[in-house]
């Protein structure tokens, strides 16, 4: 819109527009490299340890004799969309364009394959930034059925993990998400209706099974770390607590990407 090139200068030009002439002649700063390798240190301890804070995660880069202060750390992990994984309040808020549809999952056994699905969004490093992942899940056995990788928060690229999905395994029983813009999308839901299958969203009180899954999709991302039983049992939602393997202990394995 702005043309330098044009007899009307620029201060002229921002004015008709009521624009300011920073965004004209703003440039972005490109990223550090030590910003960078803070970043992906970040994210490896944060899978390491996703309970942890700002504030513990200094510590942990202190000891590792990397002298960085917490309002960095804290402007960083906000970039990158970081989190502790603990209870709070409105995890999500839902778009109220969109039907929002029952959880299925409340003390149901999941005995076997097919039987569950579920989905969550997580990003991933890459060279230059971030990626946004989605990865579907079946709960009985936490193998990945499909993932997809995007730049953008959109819906398209969920549904062409579902699709994947449902042409390689077949349609599941019950299919479970949280409230996200992108898995309320009537074109998504349209999806599974027309295979049959039953749609569950998390609801109050379910904030667990989002962070379960996300945990999964981390670890399956991952080639460094593996979850601890403990931990795993802790984030394991109360459907799940009930399915184990055929000797009886907790199943917790994972296929990687």
């Amino acid at each position: 819109m702005i043309d330098k090139t044009h007899a009307l200068p620029v201060a002229a030009q921002c004015r008709l527009l009521d624009i300011s002439r920073g965004c004209v002649y703003y440039r972005p700063v490109a990223v550090s490299e030590a910003d960078l390798d803070l970043m992906r240190r970040l994210d490896e301890l944060h899978l390491e340890h996703p309970c942890f804070g700002s504030r513990r995660l200094v510590v942990l880069l202190g000891r590792e004799d990397i002298d960085v202060g917490r309002q960095p750390v804290r402007t960083l992990m906000r970039r990158m969309g970081l989190e502790a994984i603990y209870r709070k309040p409105r995890t999500s808020v839902a778009n109220q364009a969109h039907r929002v549809y029952p959880y299925l999952l409340k003390d149901v056994p999941i005995e076997r394959p097919n039987q569950a699905w579920s989905a969550d969004i997580t990003y991933v490093p890459m060279a230059r930034g971030f990626g946004y992942l989605v990865a579907i899940i079946d709960l009985y056995s936490r193998k990945v059925m499909a993932h997809r990788l995007s730049n953008t928060m959109t819906t398209d690229f969920c549904i062409e993990a579902l699709d994947e999905a449902l042409t390689r395994f077949g349609a599941p029983e019950i299919f479970n998400t949280d409230q996200g813009a992108q898995f309320t999308d009537a074109c998504f839901t349209d999806r599974l209706k027309a295979h049959g299958i039953q749609i569950s969203m998390d609801g109050k009180r379910r904030w667990i099974d989002k962070d379960y899954v996300a945990y999964c999709t981390s670890f399956a991302r991952s080639t460094t770390t593996r979850p601890s039983r403990r931990r795993m049992a802790s984030l394991a939602p109360c459907a799940l607590r009930g399915a184990s393997s055929p000797g009886g202990s907790y199943r917790h394995s994972f296929l990687s990407l």
